[in-house]
C-alpha cells in the first residue's frame, strides 16, 4: 500500500526500503518495484528531483493561473461548474470525475461529471465515491490515496475491486472556511498514479474555483432578486418613481407612467436606461414649482410628504391622487434620494362619499321620523292653544289669553329649531364653512333630547369659552356627532339598569392648533377585542348593525384632517375622542 509518507521519500528511499524486505519464495519484489518507480517516473515528472523541477513547479503554477482566469471568466454558475469539471480531468489526467454542490439543507447534489453517467451515483458501485464525497463535504478535509486496491480504508470495498480503481482524490471546494461542495476524481491507470504534489495543486485549483462558484451563485441570488423586485415593482398598482438625490430618475414602473399619461402630465416617457431624465423635467411647466418645493422639503428635512386626497381636472374627468414621498436613505442612514408613491383614488373617494352620503340618509330619515313625532305633539298644542285663545278673549279672561299666545309663540319658536337642525343636517354635498362647534352640539342635543330613543340618557355639557370656529361641512360633523350619541345610547341601554349620562365636552388645545370634542358614556363598556376591530368595516355588535357607521365617521373626520379615537374598559364605559384642526392645511403645495 502507498501512503501519503511513502510518497514523500525519494525513489532512493524507496528502493532502500524495499531491499529490507523479505521476499516470497519466486518473487523478485526488488525488480518489481523498480520497474514501477521507473514507470512512474515516466509518467509522473513531478517525483524527478533534477534541475527541471524549478521548470515543473512554473508550468504547474502557469497551469493554475490559466485555470483560475477562466473559472472566473464568467459569472453563469452552469458554465463554472463544467469547467471545474474539465479542468480538473485535464489536470490530473484522471479518467472519471464528477463535481457536487452542498443544498440549502447541507445535502450534496450532483451538478456535473465526465464520464459518469448521472444516474449511476445512485448505483451499488458508486456508494464508496458517494461515502468519500459526504466525508469530505462534512470534514472540509480532502481525502487522497494513491493505490486504493492496498490501502486499508477502501481495499475491502467490492466497487474497488470491480472497477480495479487505483487512485484516488476527493476536495472540498471551500472558500472562507466554509465547504460549498467537492471535486472529485479518479483513476484505474496504474500508468497514472495521483502523489502527494497532485494534492497540493488539486487543492489549490479547488480553492479558486469555490470562490468563483460562491461568486456565481451570490451573482445568481441577485440576479433573482432583481428580477423578483422588478416584476414586484412593475406589477403593483401603485405608481413608484425613484429618484436620487439630483431628482434623477433611477425607477419609474409602468402605473407611474400610466398615470402621469391619465392625468395630463406627460403623455410620451423617455426610455429611461443608459439616459439621465430629471423627474421635474416630466411635469408641465405650471406643475414644476409645486413638485420641486414638495421634493426639496422632504430630501432636506428628511420628513415624509403626504397627500390624501390630490385633485386634478382632466377636460371634463376629476381624478383624484394619493400622494406620498419619503426619503431614500443609505445604511449609513445618509438620505441618498426619493421614493414617490402615487395612487388613483378616484374611484375610492367616489365610493367614500356615496357611504357617507348612504349613512347620512339613513340617519336623516331616523332622525326625520323622530323630529316628524314630536312635530305633531307641538302642533297639538298650538292646536290647543290657538282654540282656547278666542274663547279667553270673549271671556275677557287676557291672562289665560296670554298664557295662550305664550305657548303657541314657543312651540313655534321650538319647531324652527327643530327644522333648523333638520336643514344643516339635510347637506349631502362636501360644503365646508366656518362654524361655531358650540351651537352645533347644541342644536343637536336640543332635536335628540325629546326623542324617544335617548330618552334613558341624562346629556351633560361643558364647553371651552376660548374654542375659534372650525372650517367644517356642518351635516358631516353633526352626522359624526349624532352616531356617537347613538351609541352612547345603546352602550347605556346594555346595562341592567338602562339608565346613565352622556357628557360632551370641547377643550381648545392652542399649541397644537386642535379643538377636542370628547363624548363620554357610562355605559356597558368595550374589551379589548372589540376596541381592535372597531373600524373595521362591516364589524358590529349589534344585531341589526351593518358595521359601517363608525367606518363612516372616521372617514368623515380625517377627510377633515382630523383624527378619531376610543377609550374604553369593560364595565367602565367609553369615551371617543375628537381632534380637529383649528387651521386649514395650507401648507400643501398640491392642494
Amino acid at each position: 500500500m502507498t501512503t501519503p509518507r511513502d510518497e514523500k521519500k525519494s525513489p532512493a528511499d524507496l528502493l532502500s526500503s524495499a531491499k529490507g524486505k523479505t521476499p516470497a519464495p519466486g518473487e523478485d519484489i526488488l525488480g518489481e518495484l523498480e520497474k514501477i518507480i521507473g514507470d512512474v517516473h515516466k509518467n509522473r515528472p513531478r517525483l524527478k528531483q533534477d534541475e527541471g523541477e524549478t521548470k515543473l513547479k512554473n508550468q504547474d503554477l502557469q497551469a493554475l493561473l490559466d485555470i483560475t482566469q477562466t473559472v472566473n471568466s464568467t459569472l453563469v454558475l452552469d458554465e463554472i461548474l463544467q469547467m471545474v469539471m474539465k479542468r480538473s480531468i485535464e489536470l490530473l489526467q484522471a479518467e472519471r470525475g464528477f463535481l457536487m454542490l452542498l443544498d440549502e439543507e447541507g445535502k450534496l447534489q450532483f451538478k456535473t461529471a465526465h464520464n459518469i453517467a448521472k444516474e449511476s451515483l445512485t448505483q451499488e458501485d458508486f456508494k464508496i465515491s458517494m461515502t468519500i464525497a459526504n466525508q469530505v463535504a462534512k470534514t472540509g478535509k480532502s481525502i487522497f490515496t494513491s493505490d486504493a486496491l492496498h490501502d486499508e480504508r477502501f481495499s475491502h470495498q467490492k466497487s474497488i475491486v470491480e472497477l480495479n480503481l487505483r487512485s484516488i482524490m476527493c476536495v472540498p471546494l471551500k472558500s472562507k472556511a466554509k465547504v460549498v461542495g467537492i471535486v472529485y476524481v479518479d483513476n484505474s491507470s496504474q500508468a497514472n498514479v495521483f502523489v502527494q504534489s497532485d494534492l497540493h495543486l488539486f487543492e489549490l485549483f479547488a480553492s479558486q474555483a469555490a470562490l468563483a462558484i460562491e461568486n456565481a451563485q451570490l451573482y445568481q441570488s441577485l440576479l433573482a432578486l432583481k428580477v423578483y423586485n422588478e416584476n414586484v415593482v412593475n406589477r403593483t398598482p401603485l405608481g413608484i418613481i425613484v429618484v436620487d438625490q439630483n431628482f434623477n430618475i433611477t425607477i419609474a414602473n409602468q402605473a407611474s407612467q400610466d398615470l402621469f399619461k391619465k392625468v395630463g402630465w406627460r403623455q410620451s416617457f423617455p426610455d429611461f436606461t443608459g439616459q439621465t431624465v430629471c423627474l421635474f423635467d416630466l411635469f408641465p411647466e405650471d406643475e414644476k414649482n409645486r413638485w420641486k418645493k414638495i421634493c426639496y422639503q422632504v430630501l432636506f428635512t428628511g420628513q415624509t410628504f403626504e397627500e390624501p386626497h390630490s385633485y386634478h381636472q382632466k377636460e371634463a374627468q376629476e381624478l383624484v391622487l394619493a400622494l406620498k414621498i419619503s426619503p431614500l436613505t443609505s445604511g449609513e442612514e445618509q438620505i441618498i434620494g426619493l421614493i414617490i408613491l402615487l395612487e388613483n383614488v378616484t374611484e375610492k373617494v367616489h365610493l367614500e362619499k356615496h357611504l357617507i352620503g348612504s349613512q347620512k340618509l339613513v340617519a336623516k330619515g331616523e332622525m326625520a321620523l323622530s323630529i316628524g313625532h314630536e312635530m305633531n305633539n307641538y302642533l297639538t298644542i298650538i292646536s290647543n292653544n290657538a282654540e282656547l285663545l278666542p274663547l279667553n278673549l270673549k271671556k275677557g279672561d287676557l291672562a289665560k289669553a296670554e298664557q295662550s299666545s305664550k305657548a303657541i309663540l314657543d312651540c313655534v319658536i321650538t319647531m324652527k329649531r327643530f327644522t333648523d337642525s333638520l336643514m344643516d343636517f339635510s347637506k349631502l354635498e362636501t360644503e365646508k364653512v366656518n362654524y361655531d362647534v358650540k351651537r352645533l352640539i347644541e342644536d343637536l342635543l336640543f332635536s335628540i333630547k325629546p326623542q324617544k330613543q335617548f330618552s334613558h340618557v341624562k346629556f351633560l355639557s361643558h364647553f371651552d369659552s376660548e374654542i375659534p370656529y372650525l372650517h367644517i361641512d356642518v351635516g358631516q360633523i353633526q352626522q359624526v356627532l349624532l352616531n356617537l350619541l347613538k351609541n352612547a345610547s345603546d352602550a347605556i341601554g346594555e346595562k341592567p339598569e338602562k339608565t346613565g349620562v352622556v357628557y360632551i365636552t370641547t377643550n381648545y388645545l392652542p399649541d397644537q392648533k386642535q379643538i377636542q370634542i370628547k363624548v363620554t358614556d357610562t355605559g356597558a363598556g368595550m374589551t379589548k377585542e372589540v376596541l381592535n376591530k372597531l373600524f373595521q368595516p362591516h364589524f358590529t355588535t349589534k344585531k341589526s348593525g351593518h358595521g359601517f357607521g363608525l367606518v363612516t365617521c372616521e372617514k368623515i373626520i380625517k377627510n377633515h384632517g382630523g383624527s378619531i379615537t376610543v377609550e374604553s374598559q369593560p364595565q367602565k364605559g367609553s369615551t371617543f375622542i375628537i381632534s380637529l384642526p383649528t387651521e386649514e392645511k395650507l401648507s400643501n403645495p398640491l392642494a
